[in-house]
């Protein structure tokens, strides 16, 4: 997939630059070409020699570059290239992608490109989950910016959690998957994943038995088909995809904020199981159990329904798809619901505890149109994933 492709490098400052040096041999054996460009910062972690010999290409690091700059090269290094990639991609770099900042040379190509860009984040674990991140991350992914990572795991610094960047293998795999051609190409779909966590209190939630396995394969062979994958998860079991958008959520009210933010789209496909209902009275502390107390009590408020209101949206996708997990009169259930809800799908399956389909490696579904409803047997969830893929791909080219 990667032969004769171009891609330029950006490496940001952080300890998390010495594994772009295995990147990029990774890059040539897999055929492509490197043009690395390496920040003031990043300067700090990995040498420009060190860069340099494994590229076989020349590190580009001043944006006033009397030679180069001559020739406008910010300009041309910025669109000569199929795909950008950022790694890693500091919290700094971040937030001036975010704002639009071009006060050095990376910064400036990533202005001046109308190229497709991946990113790979890397940081203290702080400074991931902190608001302005997050905040930035939204902006970049509405952008269209392509992300892989971070992982969980323990930092430099001591401390354990998100903000690791991703590994080598990982970044290729997402590079392979932005640079994919199929009958996707160009369009962009959302897909949510996983299960919802309602708080009860600080420590406790509400939620269900979804894996998230099969949003996850059904991001995959999006992606494998050439999409541009907006990923919205909850707290899934299942981590989800190289080479997606990923956003992160833990509650039905993010993930519909998150959906939103994510608009407009081609398709939106939601596989994610949301809760129904919140906790009305969450408590700001944890409950105590109290001798001769009585038992707390849950009072319960219903959560948005993101199929209906997405379904009812101005920025209505062309299509959209929703899941029906149901345990018994699967298909009456399913064919009133989408009429309930407005969308064009709706993928019907069984989950009852007999089935093991919930949380489990294989699904058994019934998809179900204005004008039909096809009857698919038991597969893995990864082969529903690639045929449900091409049926979208049908329905928009």
């Amino acid at each position: 997939m990667l032969t004769a492709k171009r891609i330029l490098l950006i490496i940001g400052g952080g300890i998390a630059a010495y594994k772009t040096l295995d990147l990029i041999r990774r890059l040539q054996r897999a055929g492509a070409s490197v043009t690395p460009v390496l920040t003031r910062a990043g300067a700090e972690f990995v040498t420009p020699l060190s860069v340099a010999a494994l590229a076989n290409a020349p590190v580009h690091q001043d944006l006033f570059d009397l030679t180069a700059e001559a020739e406008m090269g910010h300009i041309q290094l910025s669109r000569s290239a199929d795909l950008i990639v950022v790694a890693p991609a500091t919290a700094d770099l971040m937030a001036k992608m975010a704002q639009g900042r071009a006060d050095d040379l990376a910064s400036t190509l990533l202005l001046a490109t109308d190229t497709p860009v991946l990113i790979a984040p890397a940081m203290n674990v702080r400074m991931w989950t902190h608001p302005a991140t997050q905040r930035n991350l939204a902006t970049l992914t509405a952008d269209g910016i392509l992300t892989i990572g971070p992982d969980e795991g323990d930092m430099a610094c001591g401390e354990h959690g998100p903000g690791r960047m991703a590994e080598p293998e990982a970044i290729l795999a997402a590079i392979d998957a932005a640079l994919a051609e199929g009958p996707l190409k160009g369009r962009h779909i959302l897909v949510t994943s996983g299960p919802t966590h309602e708080p009860i209190d600080p420590v406790r939630y509400i939620a269900n038995r979804s894996s998230g396995q099969q949003g996850t394969a059904l991001a995959a062979a999006l992606r494998d088909l050439g999409a541009r994958v907006s990923f919205v998860t909850g707290p899934a079991t299942t981590p989800p995809p190289p080479g997606v958008a990923v956003i992160r959520v833990e509650s039905a009210r993010d993930m519909l904020a998150a959906v939103e933010a994510a608009l407009p789209a081609d398709a939106a496909i939601f596989t994610a199981a949301v809760a129904d209902w919140r906790v009305a009275n969450a408590a700001g502390q944890k409950m105590k159990k109290q001798a001769g107390k009585p038992l707390p009590v849950l009072e319960f408020a219903e959560n948005p329904d993101i199929l209906a209101t997405i379904s009812r949206h101005a920025q209505r996708p062309g299509l959209v798809v929703g899941f029906a997990a149901e345990t018994e009169n699967v298909i009456e259930h399913a064919q009133a619901k989408r009429a309930r809800k407005g969308c064009d799908w709706i993928v019907a399956n069984d989950v009852s505890p007999a089935t093991g389909i919930m949380g489990g490696a294989e699904n058994a579904v019934h998809l179900i149109t204005e004008d039909s409803v096809e009857d698919w047997p038991r597969l893995p969830k990864a082969e529903v994933a690639r045929r449900l893929a091409q049926r979208i791909a049908k329905d928009l080219t």
